[in-house]
């Protein structure tokens, strides 16, 4: 582990990652390959988590596709040293901007969207010209060593490498100095991620979850909305750290809402979606387990199926429960999907904030001073008005959290922000000198603050 760090190291200080036709090259090269092993994605990630063929293509493959594709369009533009304005006092100076690489990068993906969630970091971090260490997830093995297999064949170790294993090679990268850290994966992981950086004071981004409010009021046309709300709820088996977490509806429309959950389940899923070619698993047995928790003692008005030996669990729509359940005081991350009923707008607002900030926020309305009060109102990483999911999966927009649900963002030309920085430079001829700054100031003094005083005025 160490050698290949510091062989990245040695790599990057040699500066092969500074020339853009490089970075072009591998990311032509990435791209290639993930179009050739579309059916060993597929494959690895119908045995991690049942995933359905057109989902994985979707949300994993077409994903990272896009950014590619992105990058390769944009990445001279993106990568240009800028010229910007100079204050008149600097004259002759000339001043710059430069990108610049962080040098060696760590990313850590997690299990859920074990193919997407490291690649697409993967390739704004190749773009701005770093070497990368990726840690994939031991929960998707079969994903982690396709990624393998794609990542050797088309870098070379000292310049991209994956490194498997447990939680302890986790552990043990993170006593490893690198230049910056991208994670993705729970809070409680986080803190451990972002305590091991602060020992070496590397910067790094945090994609993290939470519970994400979805809020239905009494103007929305339910019909379209709820089956939105339910696709996007349970896509992958609710394993989707951007589903809404929880609903809140208007008790005015709360039992045609439920109906329309009910039809939109069987429309996608069938009578039994245990017998549905098109619904995930649960990852582990360990997250098996943990949901089972959550539906104890939980007045269950659809679903509730468990298949512990197939690690399933059926579509879950859970009444009206206390504030302190269990399923209201955790992110679920799963096909359980409480229901929460309001009568005024203020109330959503107090709901919601009893919460730590989330990920993402959805907000079901006609009404557009509605949608402005509840944008005006509630913090969130991202804010999707009359659908679910799409303002995670787009390459013009950033995407990351707020406080307890993360911080930094990356997608598109914010993937190559998150894993550069800016560089500042002035340039000054050394033909033209003015004594004007140098001292003694005493005869020039009180004609240069009212050359300055006029400036700033």
């Amino acid at each position: 582990m160490r050698q290949t760090i510091q062989k990245q190291r040695t790599f990057f200080d040699k500066q092969h990652t500074k020339n853009i036709q490089f970075r072009k090259c591998t990311l032509k090269k990435l791209h290639q390959a993930i179009r050739k092993n579309e059916k060993n994605i597929i494959e690895a990630l119908r045995y991690d988590l049942s995933r359905p063929q057109f989902e994985t293509f979707i949300a994993e493959i077409y994903l990272v596709l896009q950014e590619i594709n992105y990058m390769l369009k944009h990445l001279d533009c993106m990568a240009r040293t800028k010229q910007v304005s100079t204050p008149f006092p600097f004259f002759p100076s000339k001043s710059y901007i430069r990108q610049e690489a962080y040098g060696v990068v760590l990313i850590m993906a997690p299990w859920n969207y074990p193919f997407q969630l490291c690649m697409t970091p993967l390739v704004g971090a190749i773009a701005a010209g770093n070497c990368v260490i990726i840690k994939p997830s031991e929960y998707a093995p079969y994903t982690a060593q396709c990624i393998q297999n794609i990542i050797s064949a088309v870098c070379q170790p000292e310049h991209v490498s994956v490194i498997q294993g447990d939680e302890h090679i986790s552990q043990e990268l993170l006593q490893e100095q690198f230049d910056y850290i991208f994670f993705t994966g729970s809070p409680r992981v986080g803190k451990i991620v972002m305590h091991a950086a602060a020992e070496h004071l590397t910067p790094l981004t945090l994609e993290l979850g939470g519970k994400n409010p979805c809020i239905v009021d009494d103007t929305t046309h339910i019909s379209s909305s709820i089956r939105r709300i339910a696709w996007g709820k349970f896509l992958n088996a609710g394993q989707n750290c951007t589903s809404p977490d929880y609903l809140l509806v208007h008790e005015s429309i709360k039992d045609a809402c439920i109906a329309a959950l009910q039809k939109s389940l069987r429309d996608m899923y069938g009578n039994n979606a245990a017998l549905s070619n098109d619904y995930g698993r649960i990852i582990n047995a360990k997250h098996m387990q943990r949901l089972k928790n959550l539906l104890e003692a939980a007045p269950i008005i659809t679903g509730g199926d468990i298949d512990e030996k197939n690690r399933y669990i059926a579509p879950t729509l859970v009444d009206t429960i206390d504030i302190d359940h269990p399923l209201l005081q955790e992110e679920i991350f799963g096909p359980i999907l409480p229901i929460i009923t309001y009568t005024n707008p203020e109330y959503v607002i107090t709901f919601i904030k009893r919460h730590p900030r989330p990920l993402a926020c959805y907000i079901f309305t006609e009404n557009h001073k509605q949608q402005c009060y509840y944008m005006n109102n509630i913090q969130a990483g991202g804010i999707c008005i009359n659908d679910v999911v799409l303002q995670s999966a787009s390459v013009y927009l950033p995407f990351g959290g707020v406080g307890a649900s993360g911080f930094g963002a990356y997608h598109g030309a914010y993937s190559f922000s998150t894993f550069s920085r800016p560089q500042s430079v002035i340039k000054t001829p050394t033909t033209i000198d003015f004594s004007l700054r140098y001292p003694p100031f005493t005869k020039k003094h009180q004609f240069l603050q009212r050359v300055l005083r006029w400036l700033v005025s």
